[in-house]
């Protein structure tokens, strides 16, 4: 029973990484490679809720200014000034 439900959950992991969008266009010009932070992160849970991803629940300006933005000045990777998101 243990190894069907951690088999469950790895399929479903799994499954949510391969029909996630590789592009998602977001309000105000910004776009966001959801697969190449995917690849990059490794960790779902660095922005949804659980590992097998779905709605960010509160996501708007403030959590993408926080969120996003906080992830790349502490990684010193990705865009953290105003024009080199909102295109």
């Amino acid at each position: 029973m243990k190894k069907t439900i951690i088999a469950l959950f790895a399929l479903a992991a799994f499954a949510g990484t391969a029909f996630a969008a590789d592009v998602i266009e977001l309000k105000k010009g910004v776009t966001f490679k959801h697969k190449a932070h995917q690849e990059s992160l490794k960790d779902c849970t660095k922005c949804h809720a659980t590992n097998a991803g779905g709605k960010i629940e509160g996501f708007g300006k403030d959590f993408a200014h926080k969120t996003c933005k906080g992830c790349h000045s502490d990684g010193k990777k990705g865009p953290t000034s105003c024009k080199e998101c909102h295109k």
